[in-house]
């Protein structure tokens, strides 16, 4: 399974390219309804594309991590990926990270 509970309040999704990031999404969606307390990271290592359904449902965990009082941090991002952000305008919607370490980092002091 590509998710790990890191902690009790944190999961580390590990994405893939579609049909597993659809999978992913659908997995973390179903683990946030138990763990509503729940922060996210999201690593992107393993993902080359996204289309606008991926977009979707990464707005729509984000809404949900947000009325949960719980963080969403996307990392691991690659430049192809990183541009697909920018060009939305959802570079300035998601919180981004290097690494999953850093990430988890980022958690902590927060």
């Amino acid at each position: 399974m590509p998710i790990d509970q890191w902690s009790e309040d944190i999961f580390v999704v590990r994405l893939g390219d579609d049909p597993q990031f659809t999978d992913d999404m659908n997995a973390i969606d179903q683990n946030l309804s138990y763990h509503r307390h729940a922060d996210v990271i999201l690593d992107f290592s393993g993902v080359g594309f996204m289309n606008s359904t991926n977009i979707s449902r990464l707005l729509a965990l984000r809404q949900k991590t947000i009325q949960g009082e719980n963080k969403l941090i996307l990392c691991s991002t690659s430049p192809r990926l990183r541009s697909t952000f920018t060009a939305t305008g959802l570079d300035k919607v998601f919180s981004f990270s290097d690494d999953v370490t850093t990430s988890l980092a980022t958690l902590q002091l927060s």
